[in-house]
């Protein structure tokens, strides 16, 4: 009888540079969290960090400093999306599989939403924006498709995970504060080199790694 390896979506690999510290703080927290908070209710949350990320959006094309509630939303999401699984292995939920969809799926949405926010308030002639929601879904589909060639979900790459891109927004939400709505149409461009070269890396050391897998596969057949 053939044996099928189980479903390891909730097991991320790799380490992002803040990880320890993460792991530090799940261990701690987690068993404090009020009994009425839920897996499922943690991770559902993200849509009220989402419509918050697109009225502060659309606020700051009044008032820049509304961009401060932008990082609220951020930070929030990032509590939620910290807890929701470790609540949920604490608890033995079961709500695996389910959790493992609407995270992730929940994750993309507040990302467009981020970007869509931004889209109301700067001016984006060439459409830099556009092209950088490009590039965060060509890691999300590496993601994907690479755990369904080997069941290893990797979110973190070179030391640099969804944590790392969070800070980075809030770093970009004070500077936009500081330095004005001209300072991230200018900073955009250089984003999306950077991001571009790092999925090219991602991709290639990947698609290497499975082709090796293939390779060791083959010759344990002839």
């Amino acid at each position: 009888m053939e044996h099928k390896e189980s479903f390891a979506g909730h097991k991320k690999v790799g380490q992002s540079i803040l990880g320890p510290w993460e792991k530090r703080l799940v261990a701690y927290y987690a068993p404090r969290i009020p009994k009425w908070l839920e897996t499922w209710t943690l991770t559902s949350m993200t849509i009220y960090w989402s419509i918050g990320v697109l009225v502060f959006g659309f606020l700051a094309r009044y008032n820049i400093h509304f961009l401060w509630g932008t990082s609220l939303m951020i930070i929030l999401q990032y509590v939620t999306d910290l807890f929701d699984g470790a609540v949920g292995r604490l608890r033995n939920t079961g709500l695996i599989k389910w959790g493992y969809y609407a995270d992730h799926f929940l994750d993309y949405i507040f990302m467009s939403c981020m970007l869509i926010g931004y889209s109301l308030f700067i001016p984006d002639r060439y459409g830099i924006l556009f092209f950088i929601m490009m590039i965060y879904g060509g890691f999300m589909v590496n993601s994907f498709i690479s755990f369904a060639a080997t069941n290893r979900f990797e979110i973190s790459y070179l030391g640099f995970g969804p944590t790392e891109a969070r800070i980075g927004f809030l770093v970009v939400n004070a500077l936009l504060i500081i330095f004005g709505r001209v300072f991230l149409s200018q900073f955009l461009p250089i984003l999306l080199g950077c991001a571009f070269v790092l999925l090219c890396v991602v991709v290639y050391r990947n698609q290497k790694i499975l082709w090796e897998m293939d390779m060791e596969e083959k010759r344990k057949n002839v």
